[in-house]
C-alpha cells in the first residue's frame, strides 16, 4: 500500500490494559478510515469509524469474523494463569488465540501485525510464561507478514479493573526502582501501558518491514516518534 494511503485496522483485546489505550489512539489517527475491534462484550465507545464485533473467544473465530479485511492488525490479547484458572487456560489465550487471530488477519489482507509479548520470551525458557510467549513469537515469524512488530514490555503500569491493593503497591515499587535499572538491565524497567499502546501505533507508522522487536527504550522512542507524525 502506498505511503500515506488510508488504512483499516483490526484490533483484538481492545478492552484490556494496553488495548483500550491503543483503540483510542487508532480512532484519533487520521490514516485509519475504519477500526474494527473484537471484544467479548460491547465496548463503552461510540465513534463513527469504530466497528465493534462481539466475539466468543472460546470458540473458533473463523466463522465469527469471516470476510473482515484490514491492512494493519493489532493484538493485545493476554491473560494470567490466575485469571485463566490453569496453565492450559493461559496457553489457550496467549498462544492459541493469538495465533488464530494472526492467521485470520493474514487471510484478511493484513500486511502488518503488531503484538504485545513479553521481555525474555523464549521457546526454550524454563519459565512457563516466557516459554509460551516465545513459542508464539516463533510461529508468528513463520507466518511471514510483510511486517511483524513485537512489543516486549516488562511489568505494565496502569489501572486494571481487577487490580488488587497488593498489586498496586507492587507496581509503585517497580516504578520507583526502574531508574536503577541501567545498561542492559534497562529493558526490564516497568513501562506505562499507554506508552506501549503509543509504541504500537508508532511501529505501524514507521514503515519498517520484516521482524522488529522493541523493549523499553525502543518502545519509548517509538511512542514519541508516533506522536510527532500523528498530525500528518
Amino acid at each position: 500500500m502506498a505511503e500515506g494511503a488510508e488504512r483499516t485496522a483490526l484490533v483484538a483485546g481492545g478492552s484490556g490494559l494496553v488495548g483500550s489505550r491503543l483503540l483510542q489512539l487508532l480512532l484519533n489517527a487520521s490514516e485509519y478510515t475504519r477500526v474494527t475491534a473484537l471484544s467479548r462484550r460491547p465496548l463503552p465507545l461510540d465513534h463513527p469509524r469504530l466497528a465493534n464485533r462481539v466475539a466468543r473467544f472460546d470458540e473458533s473465530l473463523a466463522s465469527q469474523i469471516k470476510g473482515l479485511k484490514c491492512q494493519h492488525a493489532f493484538c493485545c490479547l493476554g491473560t494470567t494463569i490466575r485469571d485463566a484458572g490453569s496453565r492450559e487456560g493461559f496457553r489457550a489465550v496467549d498462544h492459541d488465540l493469538v495465533l488464530e487471530f494472526a492467521r485470520l488477519a493474514l487471510a484478511g489482507g493484513a500486511e502488518r501485525f503488531v503484538v504485545v509479548s513479553a521481555i525474555g520470551a523464549d521457546p526454550a525458557s524454563r519459565n512457563f510464561y516466557l516459554r509460551v510467549k516465545g513459542e508464539g513469537e516463533r510461529v508468528l515469524e513463520s507466518l511471514r507478514f510483510r511486517a511483524l512488530d513485537i512489543m516486549s514490555p516488562s511489568v505494565l503500569l496502569g489501572a486494571r479493573r481487577s487490580l488488587r491493593p497488593l498489586e498496586l503497591v507492587g507496581q509503585g515499587t517497580l516504578w520507583a526502582l526502574s531508574p536503577l535499572l541501567l545498561g542492559s538491565w534497562m529493558r526490564y524497567r516497568a513501562i506505562a501501558a499507554g506508552t506501549v499502546a503509543a509504541a504500537m501505533l508508532g511501529a505501524a507508522r514507521s514503515g519498517r518491514n520484516g521482524v522488529n522487536r522493541y523493549s523499553y527504550a525502543e518502545m519509548r522512542t517509538l511512542a514519541a516518534a508516533g506522536a510527532r507524525t500523528g498530525t500528518r
